[in-house]
């Protein structure tokens, strides 16, 4: 093929009339103009139009920009799922700079450690973690940083640690602030860290572009119709909400805010608010499809996005059986969160609902933002075979994988791999195409020479009608090298011993794969609600 010049070259050059940098914040723009009246946001006794929410956020950019905050600095915000939380996805972005979302479920040590690495300009701060931040303020030692207080009717309680409100940075800025889109779409939008279990967390940088997209994505990977109506029961602060912000005002939906994760309000506002689409890790499924059938009183249709560890097919069964139609979506903090997708074939529809579930307990297949999807080897990069068993690394590349990592070069130059990003995730690839997730790398059992996948010990654990949540690490064994170790903890009055769980086992699975310990009791979990396997890793280890 010639590389020559030819008719299509030269003269044909983008300019301003054909070409704009992609950016989510176009989304409010546009829904503000053609969708002023309908409701954007629902908080208890709030409820505000898209044309007051564009203009809220045009107002914080403007007080920001009018205080000397711009291009690639940094403002922070802690806070729970509330409408501040979702105007500073826009907001901050159109003053120019780069929103950090903390996880509120931190120590201040953490937060502190976040603060100076981001290196943070300004920082909202959500009156039930004002303790907490003021904390990690005095930790840092910054005098200079604007600590902004957020004033929400939800919670009752903190106190004000800032100089100004956030209403008093409404009353400051314009209604009319001319913000501009970013010059370069490659422009960081917003800064995520990742949960450093092994250590401090990374910084993952999104820019405008992947966002866009991402967002997008998001619509056309559920099928939303037109203004539908999404409960926030996953935090915004995770993955900037997988990137849902900027999807609903893309879908000029209605953002229904929640404070606190728990099923009674959840199944209320379902109810209530007529909640078509939520997102959630498998551990919220799991609790509301263990919660009392008092509160399942709907009956209109809704729809689930789950990621995270896993989902057993036996909650996703539950799901269903009660109307709620799962999609399960599989991605990283540094791939904008959900970027692979198990699509729905309605030939699939027939099966049994066991079989049903099981099929979508499967990660899938790329989003329209994800340009490549492999399972391979990860030393040559040779591509394992689809015959579902062959395990490998899980790579991607794409405009929703990542920037790199905030002044980490080493770590960054680490995750790309030969033009691709590594995802430390292990899985196999099916004969339709379709990748499944089996471990982390790390989490993988070597038992006498042969892998044994944790999920899939774990998925047997979830079928028995007494295990509420469930969880599978290496032992060492002198025999063996290694065995399954599984850390159960039961339904609220349920009975069963480890030679009941051990014998359901070895009756639905592999012998091999049979955990030879059970140990029943809570199980520890990350700040976002993930089972900490590295503290379970070590009591196994402890056991001898």
């Amino acid at each position: 093929m010639s590389n020559l010049p030819g008719i299509y070259d030269g003269a044909l050059e983008p300019n301003a009339a054909n070409y704009a940098a992609l950016t989510p914040l176009s989304f409010i723009e546009r829904t503000a103009a053609v969708y002023p009246e309908f409701t954007a946001v629902v908080h208890g006794q709030i409820r505000r139009t898209w044309a007051e929410t564009y203009e809220r956020t045009r107002r914080i950019a403007s007080a920001l920009a009018g205080r000397g905050i711009g291009k690639n600095q940094t403002v922070s915000i802690i806070a729970a799922n509330i409408p501040e939380m979702f105007e500073a996805h826009f907001a901050v972005p159109m003053a120019g700079a780069v929103l950090n979302t903390v996880n509120t479920r931190l120590d201040a040590e953490a937060i502190a450690f976040i603060l100076q690495h981001a290196e943070a300009r300004a920082v909202f701060v959500d009156p039930e973690f004002s303790e907490v931040t003021e904390r990690a303020i005095r930790i840092t030692g910054r005098r200079d940083l604007l600590v902004v207080d957020i004033e929400d009717p939800s919670y009752e309680g903190g106190r004000r640690i800032g100089s100004v409100t956030w209403n008093d940075l409404l009353a400051e800025g314009r209604a009319d602030f001319d913000w501009q889109p970013p010059a370069n779409e490659w422009d960081a939008i917003s800064l995520n860290y990742t949960s450093g279990t092994t250590g401090n967390p990374k910084g993952v940088v999104y820019h405008h572009r992947g966002a866009a997209l991402n967002a997008m994505s998001n619509i056309i990977t559920w099928g939303m119709a037109h203004h539908s109506r999404y409960l926030w029961t996953l935090p915004m602060f995770h993955c900037n909400g997988w990137c849902f912000p900027w999807t609903i005002a893309a879908n000029a939906g209605i953002c229904i805010c929640l404070r606190s994760v728990r099923a009674e309000p959840i199944y209320q506002l379902i109810r209530d608010e007529q909640v078509t689409h939520f997102c959630g890790a498998p551990i919220v499924l799991n609790m509301l499809a263990n919660a009392p059938d008092a509160l399942k009183d709907f009956s209109h249709k809704i729809k689930v996005m789950t990621a995270g560890a896993s989902p057993p097919a036996a909650v996703i069964e539950k799901m269903e059986a009660m109307g709620v139609e799962v999609t399960h979506v599989y991605g990283l903090t540094e791939t904008y969160g959900p970027s692979v997708v198990c699509a729905w074939k309605s030939a699939w529809d027939a099966e049994a609902p066991a079989d049903r579930a099981r099929l979508k307990a499967r990660q899938g297949v790329k989003n329209l933002a994800l340009s490549g999807l492999m399972v391979a080897d990860p030393q040559t990069l040779v591509p394992v075979p689809s015959d579902g068993a062959t395990m490998g690394e899980i790579f991607m590349r794409g405009n929703n994988v990542m920037k790199g990592y905030l002044k980490n070069p080493s770590a960054s130059a680490e995750s790309f791999n030969g033009g691709w990003f590594a995802s430390g995730d292990l899985g196999v690839l099916h004969p339709d195409g379709y990748v499944g997730l089996k471990d982390r790398s790390k989490d993988i059992i070597i038992s006498g020479g042969e892998n044994i996948s944790s999920v899939e010990v774990e998925d047997v654990l979830y079928k028995h009608p007494a295990v509420m949540e469930a969880a599978v690490v290496a032992r060492p064994d002198v025999k063996w090298g290694e065995t399954p170790c599984a850390f159960v903890e039961l339904k609220a009055g349920a009975e069963v011993t480890d030679s009941d769980l051990i014998a359901f086992c070895r009756q639905n699975m592999a012998h091999f794969k049979t955990p030879r310990t059970v140990v029943f009791g809570p199980l520890p979990k990350t700040s976002t609600g993930k089972i900490q396997k590295f503290v379970l890793r070590n009591r196994a280890r402890d056991l001898g």
